[in-house]
């Protein structure tokens, strides 16, 4: 059994984790913030009291964070002056609220979204995953995903691996040297298991937080799982990180409606030690 230990409390919903700099750097959509915890638990505000929910991660090649804006349907960007603005809108062309993001190391974005109403329990829809290039225009990169979700881009730059989470699998998509995507195709099949927020490793597994249960999953390209991690409440995403890339953070929450979660804090991130360091991005 895997050992679980509490690097931070008082979250609400975490999502995005990211390594980078030394330190664990993740969302809180509820508490509107972004936050950097470093190895022994110290937690700082990166960007605080934003005017809508944070949710995925990313840099371009320059350093510059960005960050995914849910309910408006922007990728917001650095300034260079302590603030963010506006990168891409997608406004208009996403189905639902943006979610989680994946950026290449040309600093192309590729944006999922809900693809439905999710939090008045519409029925699950079909919808894309978009394309933000580097000077913030947007295009449809693929279609007809059932809740495109936490994806991974392996080393090599060629491969895009998108979770997709009401289709309970992974599908794979070529990169063409403009940032499209082509040969599409299923990478793991995952019956049973919700993929939410998810981290490669070098030895070309996948973990993933499970959103419909209380386990982080590592499963392999074909599908097999390889590994299960139990939790002590619900997971929504996870990432690699630490100085040797073995640590796997564990992003719980007491669930995922607002009314469980907003302004209670009972959320957690959870560290545990795993075989295979990170690899690729995010």
């Amino acid at each position: 059994m895997a050992e679980l230990h509490e690097l931070v409390d008082g979250v609400d919903f975490g999502e995005g984790p990211r390594w980078r700099d030394g330190a664990l750097w993740y969302s809180d959509f509820y508490q509107r913030a972004v936050y950097r915890v470093t190895p022994d638990g110290q937690r700082s505000v990166v960007y605080g009291d934003l005017d809508d929910r944070p949710s995925g991660l990313g840099w371009l090649p320059d350093g510059r964070l960005m960050v995914v804006s849910m309910t408006t349907h922007r990728v917001l960007v650095e300034d260079g002056r302590g603030g963010l603005v506006v990168h891409a809108d997608l406004d208009g062309v996403a189905a639902g609220h943006c979610n989680d993001m994946v950026v290449d190391a040309q600093g192309r974005a590729y944006v999922g979204n809900f693809g439905f109403d999710l939090e008045a329990a519409a029925e699950p829809q079909p919808t894309a995953v978009h394309l933000v290039d580097t000077d913030g225009s947007v295009r449809v990169a693929a279609d007809d995903l059932m809740f495109p979700n936490g994806a991974v881009i392996p080393p090599g730059q060629s491969t895009l691996i998108v979770g997709e989470t009401f289709g309970m699998r992974y599908t794979a998509f070529t990169i063409a040297a403009d940032g499209s995507l082509a040969d599409r195709r299923i990478w793991a099949d995952t019956p049973g298991m919700f993929p939410d927020g998810c981290t490669l490793d070098a030895a070309g597994g996948i973990w993933f937080a499970d959103a419909a249960g209380s386990r982080v999953v590592r499963v392999t390209d074909g599908g097999a799982i390889t590994d299960e991690i139990a939790t002590p409440m619900p997971v929504f995403a996870c990432m690699l990180g630490g100085d040797d890339g073995r640590t796997l953070f564990v992003l719980c929450a007491p669930g995922s409606a607002p009314e469980q979660v907003a302004g209670v804090g009972g959320g957690k991130i959870l560290t545990t030690q795993v075989e295979h360091p990170h690899a690729g991005q995010p």
